[in-house]
């Protein structure tokens, strides 16, 4: 259950009939599809509006104004980017909550670590992996989704990636579970401290005795003044990596994994082309456009009046990412998934400008392989019925319970 949210007062400076009740924790109709829900409120309101939950902050949900966000950060800063807005005195994420010019330094490291060249030589085992899981439930005729392979994928993957051991798994995904979705701040706090001694005691090993693993190399970055990042910006900056590497997609391919369940015609049209290079690499783009998933907020630098909305120095503005793709005024029939529409799909599921995600080769990779083992395996599955469909909201938006079932040959 969402915990309550305190409403803040209006501001004077901001009109009244800019402010709607929106709440990200708390989005009416999300159960069902946490996109469209999304999309139908943001589209009774003005382009920007003011909404009183999580602290009081601004929300942007068109796609001209996301890139904008996203892309300038003289005037919206990633000093902050998430909301209720943090206390100055709280440790920032690294590199995410930088601006250039850190940012730039202390991003080299990660984004060389997953260059394509090195993810497309991860696929056997991506792809060993998928199998062998799919395997797993195949002839069982059921499984739960997220638990037997949503979460285990991406963080087997991560785990190899940094050179740690593979039943590691069991002690961080319920912790990350907590951390992400805990239902008061308490049990958030206090799972994060868990994973914050988990990672530091890799973390001052990797210092003392590095690897050739992603790990070795973020948390020893150089910085901008020509030094090694201090050891609370190294454990920072690999919780970051490791937050970002697994629920993000584990949430992409939850919600993936319903809408094929849901939509028959859309899994034919995938198995029947399921080896087309091109044609995967398309699909793919318009599954990512209509599923966003993280939303992500942005510190404002300096008054000023940005489309019609009076910002202020100091306040938040929460960016809809997930709402990008969705954007009319970009896409016809911008909710409807259509294998056939024209290229290029833009979206901003991975972000835009200096901050997009470097983890995206590898998350479209992911993607694209489980699609090409799920369906070789089972190309018919439904949502069970009778099952509860359990959807989680916030600044990353996932399912956490997905039952599905298909007929078992004799």
């Amino acid at each position: 259950m969402a915990e309550t949210q305190l409403l803040e007062p209006r501001p004077a400076h901001v009109p009244a009939e800019l402010v709607f009740d929106f709440d990200l924790w708390n989005i009416p109709g999300a159960q069902e599809d946490v996109q469209l829900a999304t999309y139908d409120f943001a589209r009774r309101c003005p382009d920007i509006f003011w909404s009183p939950r999580n602290g009081g902050h601004w929300v942007a949900s068109r796609a001209a104004d996301i890139e904008t966000m996203q892309r300038d950060h003289s005037r919206f800063s990633h000093h902050c980017f998430t909301i209720p807005k943090k206390p100055e005195d709280m440790p920032r994420e690294l590199p995410s909550e930088l601006d250039p010019p850190r940012h730039t330094p202390l991003r080299r490291p990660l984004t060389a670590a997953l260059m394509p060249k090195i993810v497309y030589g991860l696929d056997a085992q991506v792809r060993s992996l998928s199998a062998a899981l799919i395997d797993g439930f195949r002839d069982r005729g059921h499984c739960e989704f997220i638990a037997e392979f949503g979460e285990i994928l991406p963080i087997t993957v991560f785990l190899e990636f940094v050179n740690l051991p593979a039943s590691d798994r069991h002690f961080l995904l319920p912790k990350v579970a907590r951390v992400v979705r805990g239902s008061t701040p308490e049990i958030r706090h206090d799972a994060l401290l868990e994973v914050i001694d988990y990672i530091g005691r890799i973390v001052r090993e990797r210092r003392a005795d590095p690897g050739t693993d992603m790990l070795s190399a973020v948390v020893n970055a150089i910085d901008l003044d020509g030094e090694r990042i201090n050891e609370p910006d190294a454990i920072a900056y690999a919780g970051t990596v490791l937050f970002g590497g697994l629920d993000t997609v584990t949430a992409m391919l939850s919600f993936v994994a319903r809408f094929l369940a849901r939509n028959p015609e859309h899994r034919r049209q995938l198995t029947a082309r399921i080896d087309g290079e091109g044609f995967m690499r398309h699909a793919v783009e318009e599954l990512l456009r209509r599923h966003g998933i993280a939303s992500t907020a942005r510190l404002i630098t300096h008054d000023m009046d940005y489309n019609g909305a009076p910002f202020r120095a100091g306040e938040m503005v929460l960016v809809l990412n997930m709402l990008h793709g969705l954007d009319e005024r970009m896409f016809d029939r911008p909710l409807t998934v259509d294998f056939a529409r024209p290229a290029p799909i833009h979206h901003a599921i991975f972000g835009n400008g200096p901050h997009t995600c470097p983890g995206a080769v590898l998350a479209r990779r992911e993607l694209r392989i489980f699609l090409q083992e799920w369906l070789r395996r089972i190309p018919d599955f439904e949502v069970t019925p009778g099952s509860t469909t359990v959807t989680t909201t916030g600044l990353v938006s996932g399912i956490i319970k997905l039952e599905l079932s298909w007929p078992v040959g004799d």
